[in-house]
């Protein structure tokens, strides 16, 4: 069951990605693996929980985003 809503939010996630197009390849590569590492991080910390998974995956997400920023920016 775990496993399954971790693939569906994950699914989600990436679909929900794609429609940014106004995104720079360092964003986009920052805010997926930043919320895939996140996720399983906070799926770790908290034992496998569902809140832990996800929220690990919003912040590891956000912060993964703001790398990705900072990348484009340095590389133009």
């Amino acid at each position: 069951m775990m496993k399954s809503l971790i693939a569906l939010c994950a699914f989600a996630g990436v679909v929900g990605l794609s429609a940014c197009s106004g995104m720079g390849r360092g964003e986009t590569v920052g805010t997926v693996g930043g919320a895939a590492a996140g996720g399983a991080v906070g799926s770790a910390v908290t034992g496998g929980s569902t809140i832990g998974t996800l929220g690990g995956a919003a912040i590891g997400g956000y912060a993964g985003h703001e790398a990705g920023v900072d990348y484009d920016r340095k590389h133009r």
